[in-house]
């Protein structure tokens, strides 16, 4: 990684060409990058406190949550690994969680001032324009990119349609500029520039941020670092050897700053109170197609619908459209005498490969041919990665390839405005289909006012909780969203989080149902409403005494009536107050002997 990735003959040209220079350049682009993140967020930011990213599913209530519960925890001085707000009594192991304390802990004055929807939309903002900024600066500066090139790939970067995808519902996917930074620090002890210590120490810093951003991008990241350096030691051995003893002495260093910084946090998210063993998720390999198709919130793309493409709104890790893709085969094809293009193809190759999962599928047909995560999905940490997302580690591969070309295209084409307007065509073509459209979000249902008014406080005394019909879960988490704009008062019991199932401690979202929030969540979702017997009136009983319940509250919900009547039957006649039915279940569980 030495004249590979330097200043290439050439570029100092098309650098000429650029109008702007210097730093009003970098300030030009990066505001470019913004305003762009800006557009795409823009229906959220019409209205951030009462607008819904509606293709995120619950996860926009989850993660408002998470940044309440951090600045809570910021200026209450409780613990940020842990909490019983959700889940009460077991609680939530927040680092086994993806809270984002790198961002959460920093915006708290954001959210106390404005609320944790303002924090959403920021993060999610930055995040986009932010860390193609960041890739930006890496082509630019350490890479050898003139700015023109590095635009174009710091803008595919930030904004190619996987991370859009996740920017509906996962901003852990979505705020990357560490990972640049990091990838400069390596790219300068690989050189020799700097030294060990110089370069080491901040990319241990950057290293544990990123733990406190989101670790699966770290993993990624890491291995598709892995794969670069095996295929360019292939291609250079002896560049490769020099920069292994560099690289050698400089992550020595990195891990002496990494570990004092992170130790503590990680036993406590694998060890600690509900701390769970690997993640249980449904095999999820990218279809081939869907390589080349165009994701839903792309210019080219369109609603999904039901068929072999039909991925989540959330998870459209692939989708490059066919003409990117022809595009980097000619790029690989035009540029495979040069070391760091070829290895660079094996990155993109590898990591697509990889996320095909389990078993090849072509067009939802099941080829029956093994695919070649089969052989990492048993690996340490892998076995909790959703496997599809494996072919993000090619965005950055891609986007430099893409500034590399442009580059080579300049310098090797005669002056003048005839190559620049070629070369923006075919990057056009290949680009303007994949741009992306603004996320969809709608209105969100007002909060009664039994939270927003403080009545809630006239029904639970402190260190008990306040029960929703039905409970906190995957299918709906409105009641987290309640408990928020109730200023976290109470807490409640189950939720929507990552936790612990069964002796074997696999992961799964959500809390392991008990009798009562398995009959509400049956009121709400199936066709036909649960008779409730004595044995039931029993269960709720226990599991009121074991949450520790003052109040049960039906707010308004899908299939209304049949919840009603199920809480009637267990509890009797509710009691309508502030746009609520609330049932005092005080006197019940007193009664009790409790």
């Amino acid at each position: 990684m030495t004249a590979d990735v330097g200043t290439r003959p050439g570029v100092d040209g098309a650098r000429s060409r650029w109008r702007l220079g210097g730093w009003r350049a970098d300030l030009a682009v990066t505001a470019g990058f913004l305003l762009a993140a800006v557009a795409v967020l823009g229906r959220l930011w019409i209205d951030p406190g009462d607008r819904y990213l509606v293709d995120g599913g619950q996860d926009q209530t989850q993660w408002e949550w998470f940044f309440a519960v951090t600045a809570r925890a910021v200026t209450h001085l409780d613990d940020p690994f842990f909490t019983t707000l959700q889940n009460y009594p077991s609680g939530v192991n927040l680092m086994g969680n993806t809270v984002m304390l790198g961002v959460s802990v920093p915006l708290t004055p954001v959210t106390l001032a404005f609320g944790p929807s303002v924090t959403w939309a920021l993060v999610l903002t930055l995040g986009l324009g932010g860390s193609a900024a960041a890739w930006y600066r890496l082509f630019q500066r350490h890479l050898g990119a003139s700015r023109a090139a590095a635009a174009v790939g710091g803008g595919f970067c930030g904004f190619a349609p996987p991370l859009v995808s996740h920017a509906n519902a996962h901003p852990n996917f979505v705020v990357l500029a560490a990972i640049p930074f990091m990838i400069g620090r390596l790219v300068r002890l690989a050189r020799g520039e700097g030294g060990a210590v110089r370069e080491g120490a901040p990319l241990g810093l950057l290293a544990a941020y990123q733990i406190y951003l989101g670790e699966e991008v770290l993993l990624l990241a890491a291995a598709g670092l892995a794969l670069f350096a095996v295929a360019y030691a292939a291609l250079r051995p002896a560049a490769a050897r020099a920069a292994a003893r560099r690289l050698a002495a400089g992550l020595g260093v990195a891990a002496g700053v990494f570990l004092p910084l992170t130790t503590y946090a990680l036993v406590w998210q694998f060890f600690g109170g509900q701390s769970y063993d690997g993640l249980v998720h449904n095999p999820s390999g990218n279809d081939v197609t869907e390589l080349t198709a165009f994701a839903r919130q792309s210019l080219a793309g369109h609603q999904a619908v039901p068929g072999p493409l039909d991925a989540s709104p959330t998870e459209q890790n692939a989708f490059f459209g066919w003409p990117l893709v022809l595009l980097v085969a000619a790029l690989l094809v035009w540029l495979r005498r040069d070391a760091l293009a070829r290895a660079l193809g094996v990155v993109i190759g590898g990591a697509a490969l990889l996320s095909l999962g389990r078993e090849v599928v072509v067009d939802g047909y099941e080829t029956g041919i093994p695919g070649p995560w089969r052989l990492v999905s048993r690996l340490p940490l892998f076995e909790s990665v959703i496997e599809s997302r494996f072919v993000l580690v090619c965005v950055p591969a891609v986007g430099l390839l893409l500034a590399l070309g442009t580059d080579r295209f300049l310098a090797a084409a005669p002056a003048g405005r005839r190559a620049r307007m070629l070369c923006g065509v075919v990057l056009a073509q290949a680009l303007v289909p994949i741009a992306p459209k603004p996320l969809a979000a709608h209105d969100r249902p007002p909060v009664p006012a039994f939270f927003t008014d403080g009545t809630w406080r006239h029904h639970v005394r402190p260190g008990r909780t306040l029960v929703p019909a039905p409970l906190p879960d995957v299918p709906d988490a409105t009641p987290l969203h309640w408990q928020v704009e109730a200023g976290l008062g109470f807490p409640v019991p189950e939720g929507y989080f990552i936790g612990p199932f069964g002796s074997d401690r696999e992961g799964g979202y959500g809390a392991p149902r008990r009798p009562t929030s398995d009959l509400l969540a049956k009121a709400r979702d199936e066709e036909d409403p649960p008779v409730v017997g004595d044995a039931d009136r029993a269960a709720a009983r226990a599991d009121l005494a074991y949450w520790k319940a003052d109040a049960v509250v039906l707010g308004p919900a899908e299939r209304h009536r049949v919840l009603r009547e199920v809480l009637q039957e267990l509890f009797g006649p509710g009691r309508y107050e502030g746009g609520v039915w609330v049932w005092d279940v005080r006197p019940l569980l007193d009664g009790a002997g409790r």
